[in-house]
């Protein structure tokens, strides 16, 4: 087996349009909100490529090819996949790989993710992890590609280099994806015309992929000609017989203020044009003014037992127009499928406003108010001391794997002549005290050196905690007080408020970046906790985390996507305060189970508030 040398960083697959008369492998990919282009399955390109050569603007059903991708639509002509529940529109590309990579291959590389099943890498990583696998690479690095991850081929496993994480990875076989040569066409802009081309089907989806492309034309046009305000254009792509099936009924629509389109169905016949009069806020979905007695029409015109789906972007601040999103329910409707389209809930993050004089102390907890500074690195340990200090020396090791390097035991450490400590030799082994796992010691040495040194020691099989860990939490304020409002499901207990707030700086030795200046979105950040006697434990242990720099750290946000930022470290907080429409809220009944666990496996446990 290959002992780890020198890893890997390298190049991903060329991208851009290929030259004339070369072949590249086709891979379309979606943007989604972290600004990451994920790639579509060899099956779903497979299918786009062949609608694009029958008809280049138009639109793709993908649950033709996949069941669960059924709500989703991409339009070729404008370059956007759009959600058909929702109304959410977000940016499709069509990319090209070399035929010898990995897509071209047909092989995937995956992670398991906390459901225990496996996500596919974005394409340039896959193609990155099987370049170094191919060349026989023992390990590489993802942090050149913005990520701070280490692969191990060895053990087939993906480590945080901050956390000390580890998870499971797979390589298996799939469908090549699609090749393809020559001049690729340009992706045009969103179409304002008449719709090209009819349904590929009588199916419902393929009838409402049509209309709605269909009725997207002659909003946005009547919208970009500004023509008669406060009544609806007609447009020869909204009238006829082509937007619905023969014996449906075209649906009725009443605006209401404050709320999102209701909708429900009308008596108009086939083969009848929708008249202005049926329509009377379809022009004003974005504004305000509405009559109240079309409020009241709408409800009661409301079936009993519709299911209500939130529909993003009515006012108007997404990607897609609003009266678009709206008109999504009403071609559904159409189309023979029910629906009853309103504002989606707004979480209540914070609670109502509280003066001074009501805001106590917590019962049974010293101060409001904690601080950090930056680490000070203890310089009275050496890495060898350390790793001496919590094993134990084997003579007569097993002839098993050690975990680490996946050498055996009885062998010399696959980090030989990667590392030449005094006083260790790599065919040394030790037995940690606690859990009894063994590991070479230069092993051991390796792994704490690639950590936060902080003289403590994590079993990389158990996580079993020897000494005091301590993270790279970057320097703020943790402040804790009592205030007079109740939580969801906690209606006899006032809560808990904490409020943590880290201001931006530069990072330090211990950082991913030193001396890079990192960010520090969102803050100061609220929290909340029941004052009851577990939430009381809860917030004592993090205080005790807060000390020990454990409760933020400095790496890459899984929201925004932005690096050297400042970022939770996998002890989660409730930052909703009186819904829990994001999971950050309440009512939860398993959070503070939950997060005493999480705090256990940092090694912040009830002991530490004896001590």
């Amino acid at each position: 087996m290959a002992r780890p040398g020198p890893g890997a960083m390298l190049a991903s697959g060329g991208l851009g349009f290929p030259p004339q008369n070369v072949a590249r492998v086709v891979v379309w990919e979606w943007l989604n909100e972290h600004g990451r282009w994920r790639p579509y399955s060899a099956a779903v390109c497979h299918h786009i490529e062949n609608v694009l050569k029958e008809d280049a603007r138009g639109s793709v059903v993908l649950g033709q090819v996949d069941v669960q991708l059924a709500p989703y639509v991409i339009d070729l002509q404008s370059m956007h996949q759009f959600r058909q529940d929702t109304g959410t529109m977000r940016p499709v590309r069509r990319n090209f790989y070399d035929p010898s990579s990995a897509p071209g291959k047909g092989i995937v590389w995956e992670w398991e993710n906390d459901n225990n099943s496996w996500t596919p890498y974005d394409m340039d990583i896959c193609i990155t992890i099987q370049n170094a696998y191919e060349k026989q690479h023992p390990w590489l690095d993802l942090s050149s590609l913005g990520f701070c991850y280490l692969i191990y081929f060895s053990s087939m496993s993906q480590m945080n280099r901050q956390t000390q994480r580890k998870r499971r990875l797979r390589r298996r076989m799939d469908l090549a994806y699609p090749l393809t040569m020559g001049s690729i066409p340009k992706s045009q802009s969103w179409p304002v015309g008449p719709s090209t081309g009819t349904p590929s089907c009588s199916c419902p989806q393929c009838l409402l992929v049509n209309s709605t492309r269909a009725a997207s034309n002659a909003i946005l046009a009547s919208q970009r000609r500004k023509l008669y305000p406060g009544t609806v254009r007609q447009s020869s792509t909204f009238a006829g017989t082509a937007l619905w099936p023969a014996g449906t009924a075209t649906p009725a629509v009443v605006a209401a203020k404050g709320e999102g389109l209701r909708v429900a169905a009308a008596g108009f016949g086939p083969g009848q044009g929708v008249p202005s009069a049926a329509l009377p806020g379809l022009n004003n979905l974005n504004r305000p003014g509405t009559q109240r007695g079309a409020e009241l029409g709408a409800r009661a015109a409301v079936p009993p037992g519709v299911p209500a789906l939130p529909v993003k972007n009515l006012n108007g601040t997404g990607p897609v127009h609003p009266a678009l999103a709206g008109m999504t329910g009403i071609l559904m409707c159409a189309a023979g499928l029910p629906v009853c389209l309103t504002r989606a809930p707004k979480p209540i993050l914070h609670p109502p406003p509280v003066s001074k004089s009501d805001i106590k102390p917590v019962p049974g907890v010293n101060g409001i108010c904690r601080k950090t500074k930056k680490k000070q690195l203890k310089k009275s340990k050496t890495p060898e001391d350390v790793v001496r200090r919590y094993i134990q020396k084997v003579k007569n090791p097993p002839d098993e794997d050690c975990t680490i390097c996946m050498e055996r035991l009885v062998t010399s450490s696959g980090y030989e002549g990667v590392l030449s400590p005094r006083g260790i030799k790599p065919e040394l082994v030790g037995k940690l005290g606690k859990c009894g796992h063994m590991y070479h010691l230069l092993c051991l040495l390796a792994m704490y050196n690639n950590g936060n040194k902080d003289g403590s020691l994590q079993c990389p099989t158990c996580k079993a905690i020897y000494g005091e860990k301590t993270g790279t939490q970057p320097p703020g304020k943790m402040e804790f007080h009592l205030i007079p409002h109740s939580l969801p499901g906690y209606t006899d207990s006032k809560t808990i408020r904490i409020v943590y707030d880290i201001p931006t700086g530069i990072q330090g030795p211990e950082h991913p970046n030193p001396g890079k200046k990192f960010t520090a979105r969102g803050f100061p950040r609220h929290c909340y906790l029941p004052d009851n006697e577990k939430g009381r434990k809860v917030l004592k242990l993090l205080i005790v985390a807060w000390d020990r720099r454990l409760i933020f750290t400095i790496g890459t946000s899984n929201t925004t996507g932005e690096s050297d930022t400042v970022v939770w470290n996998e002890i989660h907080h409730k930052t909703e305060f009186g819904s829990n429409l994001t999971g950050h809220g309440y009512p939860d009944p398993n959070y503070l189970d939950n997060v005493l666990a999480e705090l256990l496996a940092q090694g912040v446990s009830e002991a530490t508030l004896k001590d």
